[in-house]
């Protein structure tokens, strides 16, 4: 597993850079003023603070932070206001574009859980302070007006569902009604791509103020004639999902065998049955992040002009070249998922069966081959039109990767059915830039070359690609200690899989030797009980290795960070701190800061 130096310094668990410090709870920062006298002075204020800034890109978190701050302190008030500050400043920010948005295209996010009526004091006849209600009785009023009104109303708390509404193009913009957790986790992402939002919270308990006048207000807010102002990532995802319906894929990588039909086998001719297969599942699930990296790099490096108001119209006229290209990074990205649930005989990818489970290996296999060869296909024949250089330079980088990968994964294997479980946190780490860290660069280089010569770009990307891959995979492990229904369905799966992990080097480089030795055998144990996971988890906390993984996204993350903010042009540097954000996830990266969850 040798590596060059700067790979080597960029992974190492042992890096002289200077260490981040690991997420912590921010529950303290997220009270509302008792008083609605301090409630509406802080409105107000968060109104003007935005009303002189720059609309034209969206506000960080950082930034939207800063204000918040800024804000509390100009009115002496405690920092355990900020999260409900924060909120009045974002929506501040946006209402102006929020009112431009037609009633029928904005969502209204709601609650899945907000105290409901059995613990409502207006239903057991005892007096409301102020004439308020109970959430429930809010939430009711608020879901009843907008639907009178026309809005789309979902019941939503996770910033996926959301985005998938965004990217069915049925609405524009989103206001939410929740708890300052849930706006946490569900809005975060969604502003940071650029989409119109307001929010006024719920509170967390019962017998705090809620403002419901507030909410009346923001979903009553009348259309008005505004322009787009603020760039806006929504355009780019779109362009990129949209890639994978059934029409567009159709006319972008037309069928050669004319494989339809029900997917049972029998009502399939032999011929195209597996070209009808590896069809079916690259329209299946998925964020599409990656063909999305391409087109937002190749717009960023040609002046960002999907970003802006008449962005779709920009992207209709997009060559086909270019979006075939983005097509082949999905197309190589599904057929190693496809390659990994067999290694790894996962039972579920994207709420179904896979592949494997569903057809046989063997068909599997040959499925996961097709579409690495039509991944080459959609560029190769592309040459005429990109030029013979930059379809070279494409299809050697998209090697490159393909070849990087399968090494990482062969490691992984290697590791898996050997007898000897010792694993350094730096060879875990090694393996992680090579598994994942590829297919990053690979979405973000395409992007590069079909916008120009690469000129100084390579290595900087390059190295951005290994931090946010890496970090990408830590931030994974630490997912798999809860129970993910987008792809896995058993938490600790890593375990049970016996795969090489980040968490099981920590641990096996942290723990005592007798420790250690209970810890590999309870791994090697089958089949793996409840008990034997939850004893597992009480290794690894006392080793403190899900502090310790949690420290390390957030120095990569750093790093990454620190490339993207020197990288010219103003576009192209913006993007990648949106990349950043886009592919961490920030507030499940909080979230598991301090271990997974009981």
């Amino acid at each position: 597993m040798a590596t060059a130096p700067l790979d080597r310094e960029a992974t190492s668990a042992s890096a002289t850079a200077p260490a981040a410090d690991p997420p912590v709870s921010t529950a303290h920062l997220k009270l509302a003023p008792d008083q609605r006298q301090v409630r509406e002075k802080l409105r107000e204020a968060a109104r003007l603070a935005t009303a002189a800034l720059d609309k034209t890109t969206p506000l960080s978190q950082a930034r939207i932070e800063q204000i918040g701050r800024q804000l509390l302190a100009q009115f002496d008030l405690p920092q355990s206001y900020l999260g409900w500050t924060m909120v009045q400043t974002l929506s501040a920010f946006w209402a102006d574009q929020l009112a431009g948005v037609p009633v029928a295209r904005r969502l209204l996010m709601l609650p899945a859980n907000s105290q409901h009526r059995a613990g409502c004091a207006g239903d057991s006849n005892q007096p409301l302070a102020d004439g308020e209600r109970c959430a429930a009785c809010v939430v009711d009023e608020a879901r009843r007006q907008a639907i009178a009104l026309g809005y789309q109303v979902r019941v939503v708390e996770r910033a996926s569902a959301i985005l998938t509404e965004l990217l069915s193009g049925r609405v524009d913009a989103v206001i939410g009604v929740a708890t300052l957790d849930v706006l946490e986790q569900a809005l975060d992402r969604v502003l940071l791509a650029g989409v119109p939002c307001g929010a006024v919270p719920l509170p967390a308990e019962s017998g705090q103020p809620i403002d419901e006048d507030w909410i009346l207000e923001m979903i009553g807010t009348p259309q008005v004639s505004r322009p787009q102002t603020t760039r806006t990532y929504l355009h780019l995802m779109r362009s990129a999902a949209r890639m994978f319906s059934a029409g567009e894929l159709e006319h972008l990588a037309p069928r050669a065998r004319g494989g339809h039909g029900p997917l049972n086998g029998a009502a399939l001719d032999p011929l195209s049955a597996t070209e009808a297969i590896a069809y079916d599942f690259l329209a299946k699930g998925g964020k599409h992040s990656r063909p999305f990296i391409t087109l937002a790099m190749h717009d960023a490096l040609t002046g960002g002009r999907a970003t802006l108001a008449d962005g779709p119209a920009h992207l209709a006229q997009l060559p086909a070249a270019v979006r075939r290209t983005a097509m082949s990074i999905e197309t190589f990205h599904k057929a190693s998922l496809v390659h990994d649930d067999i290694e790894d005989d996962d039972e579920f990818r994207y709420g179904d069966q896979t592949l494997h489970r569903r057809y046989g290996t063997p068909t599997a296999i040959n499925v996961g081959d097709y579409l690495i060869g039509l991944g080459y296909r959609l560029v190769s024949r592309e040459t005429a039109t990109l030029g013979a250089d930059v379809s070279a330079d494409i299809l050697d980088r998209l090697a490159d990767a393909h070849m990087k990968l399968s090494e990482g994964q062969g490691a992984e294997l290697m590791w898996r059915d050997s007898g000897d479980k010792r694993l350094s946190p730096d060879d875990a780490l090694h393996i992680y830039a090579l598994k994942t860290a590829p297919a990053f660069e690979a979405a973000l280089y395409a992007g590069m070359r079909l916008a120009r010569p690469i000129d100084g770009y390579s290595e900087p990307i390059g190295q951005f690609a290994r931090h946010l891959g890496v970090a990408f995979q830590i931030l994974n492990d630490l997912g798999d200690w809860n129970a993910d229904s987008h792809n896995k369905l058993l938490a600790a799966g890593d375990v049970v899989g016996g795969r090489p992990t980040l968490l099981w080097a920590l641990a096996l480089e942290r723990l005592p030797r007798e420790r250690c030795a209970e810890l590999v055998d309870l791994a090697a144990r089958r089949p793996m009980t409840l008990d034997v996971v939850s004893q597992i988890k009480s290794l690894y906390e006392e080793a403190g290795v899900f502090a310790e993984a949690a420290r390390l996204i957030a120095e990569h993350e750093r790093r990454a960070a620190t490339i993207a903010n020197t990288i010219e042009p103003a576009e192209l540097r913006r993007l990648l701190s949106y990349l950043i954000e886009m592919v961490l996830d920030r507030p499940s990266n909080r979230a598991v800061g301090v271990g997974p969850p009981a």
